[in-house]
This record gives structure tokens, C-alpha cells and sequence, in this order.
């Protein structure tokens, strides 16, 4: 069973470029505070990596 991490959006990404935008969005993430749980796979790490200053990242026992 894979793990999961739950990621919360806590900064807006207004002023930030709009590659940036777009993947806090495509993390399904919209307005502040919003939460997703996603799987913990290497495309998921590396699209958080890129955001890491605007979300909080929690990982998840399964």
C-alpha cells in the first residue's frame, strides 16, 4: 500500500509566476487553507518541491 502526504495550500501564490500557479492548481489546491491528499509518488514530490514555500506538507500513515 503506498503512503499518502496531505498537502494544505498557506501562502497565496498571487505575485508568483503563473508555471507556479498552475501547479498548485493542478495539486488541486485553490483558496487558502484548501487541503488534498495525494499519493506519494515521485510526479506528486516533485510538483511540491517546485511550491514548497507556498504549502505545508504533512505525510499520512496508511
Amino acid at each position: 500500500m503506498a503512503k499518502s502526504i496531505r498537502v494544505r495550500l498557506v501562502k497565496s501564490p498571487i505575485g508568483y509566476n503563473r508555471r507556479q500557479l498552475k501547479t498548485v492548481k493542478a495539486l488541486g489546491l485553490g483558496k487558502l487553507d484548501s487541503e488534498m491528499v495525494h499519493q506519494d509518488t515521485p510526479q506528486i514530490r516533485g510538483m511540491i518541491n517546485a511550491v514548497r514555500h507556498l504549502l505545508a506538507v504533512e505525510e499520512l500513515a496508511d
